[in-house]
């Protein structure tokens, strides 16, 4: 690997680094990662080729602005085939393209990843809500599977399955290629119930309602709608979804809902649950057509401080406003310094009322408690039983 100029005693990561327990930095009840250098790497893709590399970078990556990929190109940030380029350079399909940069991943709530069962060939966890389970998007080393290796030296772990980074409870990983392998079986044939509970708004039916509409995922909005079939026969283009629920208890205000999704789809039990009337209590982005996710604040390119125009053999040791932070280096190229956090997630952020209680196949089952939002003063106290 090419290192930029003037990177001498800065060590450059690649996902084949693995996460530390010091890379974590524990604040407010968040926890941060420990901002690190890090070499993305991308190859050109055939519509990318004839750009510029900097019109490419403009155009394709918009978390930072057009004089950062300049000023990135000319200190050698940005390289291509390991070679330093200028301005001008014009792109050619299938190139290595290395973007060094100074990263910074967003926090997330900083509760404990308890394990609750560590077998031969399986661990089963009870995750904390906001967290990924494996690395996407801008989180690397804050996912269960780098706290894992980092604090629990759990390496390597297959997921069975997965919650989205808001839902927390039971997550169940092989620890062989095998067993995930026989995993992957038993849910391609269906084997598999999955159960889980949601604080809802209103008092929720005491029978068993079943919802059976179809789910379309709209991947640029984030978001789940519910289709069914209109008095014309129109047949809904979604995705076939089917989830039963029962209540578990009320307080008049609130209730507990046992969730039993028979399908997998995306968002589908937030979205059903507000198909039914009774939406999840704190879910934002199912109660208001106004909620912006937090995925797509850090790419707001107007935000990011411009960084100053030098190169990386400046790196500055003293950290925010000269005060000293010795927690992490200040990078002067760097569009997210000095904040711990990535531009756009600073904001505080809560779970969502939604976990995970129970996996059960056909020869195993394997559970996680309730969460402390899931017991009410309840009217009817009497649990449903699952």
């Amino acid at each position: 690997m090419a290192a930029p100029p003037g990177s001498a005693g800065i060590v450059w990561q690649t996902p084949a680094n693995p996460p530390e327990a010091h890379d974590y930095i524990f604040r407010n009840g968040r926890r941060y990662v420990r901002p690190y250098y890090f070499e993305f790497i991308s190859h050109v893709k055939n519509r990318w080729a004839g750009k510029t590399i900097v019109d490419l970078f403009t155009d394709e990556f918009k978390g930072r602005s057009r004089d950062y990929y300049v000023r990135a190109v000319k200190c050698g940030r940005l390289q291509v085939d390991e070679q330093t380029v200028h301005a001008d350079y014009i792109v050619k399909s299938s190139q290595k393209i290395s973007h060094f940069v100074h990263r910074h991943e967003p926090p997330v709530l900083a509760g404990d990843i308890t394990i609750l069962q560590n077998e031969v060939d399986v661990v089963t966890i009870c995750k904390p809500a906001s967290v990924p389970v494996h690395p996407c998007g801008q989180y690397r080393k804050n996912t269960v599977v780098g706290i894992l290796q980092a604090e629990h030296e759990l390496t390597p772990i297959f997921p069975v399955h997965r919650l989205d980074r808001l839902v927390s409870g039971l997550l169940i990983f092989a620890k062989n290629a095998e067993r995930a392998e026989c995993f992957r079986q038993q849910i391609e044939a269906g084997l598999l119930q999955k159960e889980y509970v949601a604080k809802v708004i209103g008092v929720f039916p005491e029978d068993e309602q079943t919802v059976d509409a179809n789910v379309n995922f709209n991947a640029r909005e984030g978001r789940s709608t519910v289709e069914v079939s209109d008095d014309a026969g129109k047949r809904p283009t979604g995705k076939q979804a089917l989830t039963r629920f029962r209540r578990i208890c009320t307080d008049g205000i609130h209730s507990i809902v046992l969730c039993k999704p028979v399908t997998g789809r995306t968002h589908q039990i937030r979205v059903h649950l507000k198909h039914t009337g009774y939406p999840i209590a704190n879910d934002e982005l199912y109660l208001s057509g106004n909620f912006c996710p937090r995925s797509t604040k850090g790419t707001i390119a107007s935000k990011a401080p411009e960084p100053s125009n030098t190169d990386i053999s400046a790196v500055d040791h003293g950290g925010k406003n000269g005060e000293g932070n010795k927690e992490f280096d200040i990078d002067p190229m760097c569009t997210n310094c000095p904040d711990l956090a990535p531009v756009g997630y600073d904001g505080d952020e809560e779970g969502l009322w939604l976990h995970c209680v129970r996996y059960t196949g056909p020869d195993w089952s394997y559970e996680c408690p309730y969460p402390d939002w899931a017991f009410l003063d309840s009217v009817s106290t009497k649990k449903t039983k699952s």
